[in-house]
């Protein structure tokens, strides 16, 4: 916290978040998430420091206040950052102050001739948080926005995610296009923005960076966004989109990240990707992308994120993905990938590997996952896979979630080394093949919350006293094995099956049925 350092009997320029140049004059304020709470009206000293190139007031609650006029008076502001800080209600243009009570000042942000950086993103979409640009009773002259940024010439950024603009592809397209020919970054998700995409966005020739996301566009996506030359960034997910996507798009050499998720109406195939890529994130998932997943796909050295869950892609997966190195996250679930998976060893940040549902076959050796240090999440569910289950995947030091179910691994389960330092929480082996007696070192994997073993052939006699012990338990299954459960002569003072919400020993043997009641001291109840 900085505000809590600030001492009056010392000069400001010294103060934490207080930049000054060498005449003494503030420049900068950055007072970001500074746990400020108050109305507008306890900013308005802050317009009488009109040597200031910078404010930051990001992530504070300023209480659904309306945004005070009073912007005008920062002159030098090149950079104003006032997201996520509760403002509400409509953002004060040229022609609305000259209307209202607030006629005769000199108007508001939209006079900010030198601004480079705007962001009044916020967090809320809907209701009486929301800021507004859009104008009903004007609109069919002028679209608010318009006149919003008709001074801003020197825009490099805007963010206005969240805010309301209401507004049709032509006009928001237009009214950018008109006075924004810098800009660099454009942020408008969740804006109500409706309508395709208008050619006029093409003029803006240095847009690097354009998330459209979580708006109705409710149109196919434009071939000419393919011409912006340093494009590194486009997000149009959630957005209603259809047609087939411009296969030219992603191979724009600059390109960096490309979120098209969940336009179930997309369709598209990967073409070869460029020697060298530049693609660091590619998000693909909920749409109806289809075919194989180009051998290529091992140029792309920066790649460390990949989503393409739910869509139709088929095919082996190319063994030459064991070249993404940076690989942190990966999910091909649900489609019809087929053949054996390549090897995952080079990829030594990977925490995610979701490869569910699909056709995939053969077994999981030592080249395909050992050794990933940071590896978190592991799902294989629903595929063909075979052999055993390696014990090395039980030594992976930051595996959490371990889910094999639905395949047909079989043998004997391996023991868990470091049972008790180990961080699953989550074991799901059901529906395989595997055998034997169920090593008692699992019962000492204290942070289990799920436990799934049902639909396999274990066997062998286990006391209720190792299940007491992962104190952790919501869900256990054990069903559909050969299993016997014996519940007889437990001493436990408190039965963490108390915590259980789902308990399943169908076919477990039972002699008689567990204590879910705790038993309490009866030295402890006070007699009244």
């Amino acid at each position: 916290m900085k505000l809590l350092y600030w001492n009056r009997s010392t000069d400001c320029c010294h103060w934490n978040g207080v930049q000054c140049d060498k005449a003494g004059h503030v420049i900068s304020l950055d007072l970001n998430n500074e746990s400020i709470t108050a109305g507008s009206e306890n900013i308005t000293c802050l317009f009488s420091l009109q040597f200031l190139q910078s404010l930051n007031l990001a992530n504070n609650f300023f209480n659904y206040a309306q945004l005070p006029p009073g912007f005008n008076n920062l002159t030098s502001l090149t950079y104003l950052n006032l997201s996520s800080t509760s403002f509400a209600g409509q953002v004060p243009s040229i022609s609305q102050l000259k209307s209202t009570s607030f006629a005769g000042q000199v108007p508001s942000i939209s006079q900010l001739k030198r601004l480079v950086t705007l962001d009044l993103s916020t967090l809320y979409f809907e209701g009486p948080s929301s800021l507004k640009l859009e104008m009903p009773n004007l609109k069919m002259f002028m679209p608010n926005l318009k006149m919003f940024v008709q001074n801003l010439t020197e825009l490099i950024e805007l963010h206005l995610d969240g805010v309301n603009l209401s507004a049709q592809g032509n006009e928001w397209c237009q009214a950018l296009s008109s006075s924004l020919l810098n800009l660099r970054v454009l942020s408008l998700s969740n804006c109500y923005l409706s309508g395709s995409i208008h050619s006029s966005l093409a003029k803006i020739q240095s847009l690097s960076v354009i998330r459209l996301n979580h708006n109705n566009l409710n149109a196919p996506v434009p071939e000419f966004l393919a011409n912006f030359l340093n494009l590194t960034a486009l997000n149009l997910g959630f957005c209603n989109l259809y047609g087939n996507f411009p296969a030219s798009i992603l191979q724009v050499p600059t390109l960096q990240t490309l979120d098209l998720s969940y336009n179930t109406l997309l369709q598209g195939t990967l073409q070869e990707f460029p020697q060298n890529g530049s693609l660091q994130t590619l998000n693909l998932s909920y749409t109806n992308f289809s075919g194989a997943l180009p051998t290529s796909v091992g140029n792309l050295g920066m790649l460390s994120e990949i989503k393409l869950s739910n869509c139709s892609f088929s095919g082996p997966l190319p063994y030459l993905m064991a070249n993404l190195t940076r690989l942190l996250y990966l999910d091909l679930s649900s489609n019809m990938f087929m053949g054996p998976i390549p090897s995952f060893q080079k990829s030594r940040n990977l925490t995610h590997i979701d490869l569910s549902r699909n056709n995939l076959v053969g077994s999981i050796t030592s080249i395909h996952l050992e050794g990933l240090l940071n590896l978190v999440y592991i799902d294989l569910r629903f595929n063909s896979f075979s052999g055993s289950i390696p014990s090395f995947l039980f030594a992976l030091p930051s595996l959490q979630k371990l889910q094999l179910s639905n395949n047909h691994f079989d043998g004997l389960l391996p023991e868990f080394p470091n049972a008790s330092l180990s961080k699953l929480d989550t074991l799901d082996l059901s529906s395989n093949n595997l055998g034997g007696a169920i090593p008692e070192s699992l019962f000492e994997l204290k942070r289990l919350i799920i436990l799934s073993l049902s639909s396999n052939n274990f066997n062998g006699t286990i006391q209720l006293e190792m299940i007491y012990r992962l104190n952790n338990l919501a869900t256990i299954d054990l069903s559909y094995n050969s299993l016997s459960i014996d519940a007889r002569g437990t001493n436990s003072s408190f039965s963490p099956l108390s915590r259980i919400t789902s308990l399943n020993l169908a076919s477990c043997n039972l002699q008689s049925f567990p204590n879910l009641i705790p038993k309490f001291d009866q030295s402890s109840i006070t007699k009244t």
